[in-house]
């Protein structure tokens, strides 16, 4: 099984970029989209095989999140359940007889870390949310759903180790590379998942998946990793490749990619 996942910063501007030859080039089981920025009925966008799912934000033009899947999910949650962190569309849950798939938009903490506290619920609140999924429990309450492991991707807003970006000395401490985001993500790899494209590739320097627009920062590859596919450990012996998928544009981010036996 072949699972993608790609913020477009803007999918009606990524379709203008080639977006819908991409999304036939990867040939993917289930594709997952973050920050689509989109209300419902703004784009007519589906393809043969496919059914679609969207999480739209209260705001307009803002967030949003997205998972066209060949396979017709046994239901799909939009939220995490926490009605003040589910207004900006960042939670697309779909599930499968299998697993749980994840589709997430993780808040910017932004500049200076002013929205560093809200940050820091959302993390905590998304590892539960996580956690409940595993055990059979959904937002919906308990005994809704039958425990089974989860994969979940997308924008996760932070670089873990200073290995995930070209320029971790300077960027300490700013956002998506503070000790705080660090650590959150840190907790949500001890409470059971796995960093798949580190499983495979655990030294590898220079894969990034977001580039600054400015500064020439894609042609010179000083970016970082902060696009991820993360699975159950009960998952982790079946993971077969965690690609970063550099090499394609329309974004300032590009796609990532994990190939699964399930």
């Amino acid at each position: 099984m072949r699972l993608v996942s790609w913020n477009v910063n803007g999918l009606r501007a990524a379709e203008k970029k080639g977006f819908s030859d991409i999304f036939t080039s990867l040939k993917a089981d289930v594709f997952a989209l973050q920050e689509t920025k989109l209300q419902e009925g703004q784009i007519d966008l589906e393809f043969p095989d496919y059914e679609s799912h969207w999480s739209y934000a209260e705001r307009k033009g803002y967030s949003g999140t997205a998972v066209y899947a060949r396979q017709k999910p046994l239901q799909v949650l939009h939220g995490l359940g926490v009605p003040h962190l589910d207004t900006e569309g960042r939670i697309c849950a779909l599930e499968f007889p299998e697993f749980w798939f994840v589709d997430v938009y993780t808040p910017n903490a932004q500049n200076e870390l002013a929205r560093i506290d809200h940050r820091m619920e959302w993390d905590d609140a998304f590892r539960d949310f996580c956690k409940g999924l595993e055990k059979g429990t959904t937002p919906l309450g308990p005994d809704t759903a039958q425990p089974k492991p989860v994969i979940m991707c997308g924008d996760f807003n932070v670089a873990h180790e200073e290995i995930d970006l070209k320029n971790p000395k300077s960027n300490r401490g700013n956002a998506g590379f503070s000790d705080e985001e660090r650590e959150k993500f840190t907790k949500l790899l001890d409470a059971g998942f796995v960093d798949t494209f580190r499983l495979l590739n655990p030294t590898e320097v220079g894969a990034y998946s977001w580039w600054s627009y400015r500064f020439n920062a894609r042609a010179n590859n000083a970016g970082w990793r902060i696009d991820y596919f993360l699975v159950s450990k009960s998952l982790a012996d079946r993971v077969r490749a965690a690609r970063i998928h550099a090499d394609l544009f329309g974004s300032d981010h590009c796609p990532v990619s994990l190939d699964i036996d399930l």
